[in-house]
């Protein structure tokens, strides 16, 4: 059973116990309604408690319940929550730990509520592109008050309970008990206190308005456009919230059920739904098992202390692991621990971290100039440049100094990590940690899995990766592994429309309208363009019949390295990032057309975001079918969280399974027959041609 029932004297007591967060899936649902049937037949029982086991009251939904019928089964949490309403024994929910989406919408339909002091309490449903479906859009503005429970709602954050019991007049919280240890007794000492008490109160029967009213709701929803124009969810939570208000309790119940259920088929509910889902699949591995032991790891070393390796030392610092950093000049080391400072001195100075907690971060890191130095460390990140001869000097000292078992990573982020891991004699301990820039800001890790990488060292790094609040996908070893492979196609293809008649603003004007972070041109005078330009070169004794345009080597020629060197694409201004268009580039770009014999054309954004967003998808299937990603879903985490892709849609592979695999395989055939493009490119991947014919999509 995933809800126990229990009799204390004449209390009846209704157990969630579904871990980790006593998810109301039907099961427990059942048992909810089972317990109040129960306890409503023996005539001893005076009064009942709905709590939660372990370490929540109740997270909400069961998430391994979604898209599936028993999500909808009868009794339904709207069911439960009438049930509750019902009873003609008075029912209270003794809360703690968590309290959150359905968890909180079920508290609200008894008649008392305690709460232990520390307890989240959300209503997180906008955050999956939905509002809350079982009445919180409708009793927590009477329970707490309108301006505070529409600030809950839209943003879904948690708030602490003890905080939410100051508001003015709030009847959420009923009573306060002491402390998490005391709720269970102090609950049951509540509920004699209640026991013949009538009529039972019921938080629909309180009123819900706001002095402004009109006028509120009209700043409100102004505001809420304003910060979430892509997502139709958060206004409709201002339109709930301004129905509680002015509409009979139960018309605004189906008017909220309406609502959620439409919600519910929207894009970008479904593309906010398949990441949240996504993002925990990440972490799975299919032949790593859930209890593979670790090796522990309570020391770190980083092997360079510029840019990269100082951000990266700053997750670990950030955990509480200690850090020692190695250099090879006194002022390198100098360098980087300045610019750390003063990464956290900037968050001092904003309020965002305490001056204690900057100096206990800081008395965690250690500097060194010696490899001997750092035999202790349970892990060792390489973060120097990206040359594999360097990278060979390296690991040919780790191989020497670090102890049995340590874990040796690269950051690496095209390099072949069994080459490096040939350059010791411990190939099981070496794996890839690729960390984005700014690596102490980006949430995603590319864990790079060499052949011989052992099973604990996969399991350990992904651990580690929450630990440091990082957003783990498992890769396998090619030339750009997965997010850096798409994106040369990507670039590619912009390079192939400045020859064809687009300046760089229009490209990155497109992607920025279809909602990526940065078009392809700015992104790149962020990277660095000669580091393209030293992949471009490689390439060109390595894959010579690989086609790219010139435009991008005659801008590096130039010395336009993009925002470290103030011009790139575009040109920069000293402590700014507005990429401002430059007319000598664009002329660069006409002039090397004429050279070529183009004639420019008018391209659509439509031809641009196609271009460039399937050719992500193309290179992804490619990826897909060599099983240097486990699914799909994964190359979706990796865009979203790496590379600026639209959270709205969910990342290239589900946006491609929105616009349907048959639409994107027409449309690459029609890319295929222009002569200035690479048709070699866009015959589809094996996989995406056979999932379009069978009219499947990626999975």
């Amino acid at each position: 059973m995933t809800a126990e029932y229990t009799v204390q004297g004449n209390i009846a007591l209704i157990t969630l116990n579904n871990p980790p967060v006593n998810g109301l899936g039907l099961a427990t649902r059942l048992a909810i309604t089972d317990g109040l049937a129960q306890a409503h037949a023996d005539a001893n029982v005076k009064a009942i408690i709905i709590t939660g086991a372990g370490k929540a009251f109740s997270g909400g939904a069961d998430i391994t319940e979604f898209g599936s019928p028993k999500a909808y089964q009868e009794p339904n949490l709207l069911s439960v929550i009438l049930a509750v309403e019902a009873a003609t024994k008075p029912v209270i929910a003794a809360v703690h730990t968590v309290c959150m989406g359905g968890g909180l919408e079920l508290a609200l339909g008894c008649n008392y509520r305690i709460a232990a002091p520390g307890c989240n309490v959300a209503l997180p449903e906008v955050k999956l592109g939905l509002i809350p479906g079982a009445g919180g859009t409708q009793r927590l503005p009477r329970a707490l008050g309108v301006e505070p429970a529409l600030n809950m709602i839209v943003s879904g954050e948690p708030v602490k309970s003890e905080l939410l019991a100051m508001v003015p007049g709030q009847q959420l919280f009923t009573r306060m008990a002491t402390s998490a240890e005391t709720l269970l007794a102090e609950a049951v000492a509540y509920a004699a206190e209640v026991a013949d008490m009538r009529p039972l109160p019921q938080v629909r029967q309180l009123p819900s308005r706001h002095p402004q009213g009109d006028a509120y709701f009209q700043f409100a929803r102004n505001m809420v456009k304003g910060m979430a124009k892509n997502f139709p969810a958060p206004v409709k939570c201002v339109d709930m919230v301004e129905t509680s208000t002015k509409r009979k309790f139960d018309d605004g119940m189906a008017l909220e059920r309406e609502t959620f259920i439409n919600l519910m088929w929207t894009p970008e509910c479904r593309a906010l739904r398949h990441l949240f889902t996504a993002e925990r699949a990440a972490s799975k591995i299919p032949d790593v098992a859930a209890d593979t032991a670790q090796r522990a790891i309570n020391a770190v070393a980083i092997i360079g202390a510029g840019t990269m390796g100082g951000g990266i030392a700053m997750n670990f610092l950030n955990a509480g692991v200690p850090v020692k950093m190695l250099e090879m000049k006194q002022e390198a080391l100098d360098r980087g621990l300045a610019t750390i400072r003063k990464n956290y001195e900037a968050q001092v100075s904003k309020g965002k971290l305490k001056q204690d907690k900057y100096e206990q971060r800081m008395a965690l890191l250690s500097t060194t100039l010696s490899y001997d130095d750092l035999s202790d460390a349970d892990l060792v990140i390489e973060a120097v440049f990206e040359d594999i001869g360097v990278k060979e000097a390296v690991f040919k000292e780790l191989d020497r100094v670090m102890k049995p078992g340590a874990i040796l990573a690269s950051n690496t982020s095209t390099l072949d990590v069994n080459k490096i891991a040939s350059f010791t004699q411990r190939p099981q301990d070496v794996v890839g940690l690729h960390f984005f820039s700014p690596a102490n800001v980006m949430k995603l890790l590319e864990v790079v899995r060499g052949e011989k990488t052992a099973k604990d060292v996969l399991a350990t790094v992904m651990s580690l990766a929450k630990k440091i609040k990082k957003t783990a996908v498992v890769s396998g070893v090619c030339d750009g592994f997965i997010g850096n492979r798409m994106i040369e196609q990507y670039g590619r293809q912009g390079g192939f429309l400045l020859d064809e008649g687009c300046t760089p603003a229009q490209v990155d004007k497109a992607m920025e309208k279809f909602g990526m972070a940065m078009g392809p041109f700015r992104m790149s005078d962020l990277a660095g363009n000669d580091i393209g330009w030293a992949i471009r070169k490689r390439r060109y004794t390595e894959k010579p019949d690989m086609k790219y345009s010139k435009t991008a080597d005659l801008l590096c020629e130039k010395g336009r390295f993009g925002q470290k060197t103030g011009a790139g694409w575009y040109d920069y201004v000293p402590g700014k990032r507005d990429a401002i268009p430059n007319a000598e580039v664009v002329k660069m770009i006409e002039d090397h057309r004429a050279a070529l014999g183009i004639t420019p054309r008018k391209i659509s954004d439509e031809e641009i975001v196609q271009r460039l967003v399937f050719s992500l998808v193309n290179e992804a299937a490619h990826i897909l079918e060599e099983g240097i990603a486990n699914k799909a879903s994964d190359i979706d985490v990796v865009y979203i969280f790496g590379y600026g892709f639209p959270v709205y849609r969910g990342g290239p592979m589900n946006y491609a399974n929105e616009v349907g695999l048959f639409n994107v395989v027409q449309a690459m055939q029609r890319f295929a027959q222009n002569p200035l493009d690479d048709a070699k490119f866009w015959q589809p991947a094996p996989l995406l041609a056979k999932l379009a014919s069978e009219g499947k999509i990626f999975g």
